[in-house]
């Protein structure tokens, strides 16, 4: 993982208070634990912000 992908990652985390990084989109999950942890957080009314990882090979990576 390469310096800028840590420094995008940790500016995603760090300018948000909850972070989802899902496969797929609240709206169009792509994977069942995408979908209920997206379904969990709107039910609670959770403001959060979503990153699709399937969009992005460096963050989807980075993140595990």
């Amino acid at each position: 993982m390469t310096a800028t992908v840590q420094d995008d990652i940790r500016d995603i985390i760090q300018s948000n208070d909850v972070v989802l990084f899902m496969k797929g989109t609240p709206v169009f999950p792509q994977c069942g634990f995408s979908s209920v942890v997206a379904r969990v957080l709107d039910h609670l009314q959770v403001d959060y912000h979503s990153v699709n990882v399937l969009e992005d090979f460096d963050i989807r990576e980075g993140i595990k």
